[in-house]
């Protein structure tokens, strides 16, 4: 059985190591270094709001199995109904379910939010979140071919996106 809940500051080393163990996949960050947590206190705090939550998911045994954040699309007013949703799932919690049950909650919770519009941009490579995105109702609404390089290697983005 898995819980969601609002993360918490005591969360946050547990948030930072989930993301930096998908860094050297090179298939879900662009970030190419591991972050620390010190540098994500920031962006925790932005997160710490009702504007833009910052969800966590226990798995069995009550630890972290994964995280959703809603982040702003684009700092101009007119696009606050739309929000950017991230999710990263620890290595040994994948394929259990989590990531789909942060996305339903995502898309349930959004409109109480304020959000009409859910946006994602995923790796054209990662093939696992696109396939997890579209089973949610999520469609592709865009390409950014080549936006990235990874190991000297261009990549490409995809946009998704669903009206909630």
């Amino acid at each position: 059985m898995f819980r969601y809940r609002d993360a918490v500051f005591e969360d946050l080393p547990a948030i930072v190591d989930i993301y930096n163990a998908t860094i050297a996949s090179r298939q879900v960050t662009a970030d190419l270094e591991p972050v620390s947590v010190a540098s994500r206190i920031g962006w925790f705090q932005a997160h710490a709001g009702a504007s833009y939550p910052l969800w966590v998911v226990e798995a069995d045994g009550g630890g972290i199995g994964g995280w959703l954040s809603f982040s702003p699309f684009h700092a101009r007013a007119a696009y606050r109904h739309t929000a950017e949703i991230s999710i990263y799932i620890h290595a040994d919690q994948r394929r259990r379910g989590l990531g789909g049950l942060l996305l339903r909650e995502a898309i349930q919770r959004a409109p109480s939010l304020g959000f009409e519009v859910l946006i994602g941009l995923i790796f054209g490579h990662n093939q696992a979140s696109l396939d997890l995105f579209a089973a949610n109702g999520f469609s592709r609404w865009g390409l950014l071919p080549g936006v990235t390089r990874l190991d000297g290697q261009a990549r490409d983005v995809v946009i998704v996106g669903r009206r909630v």
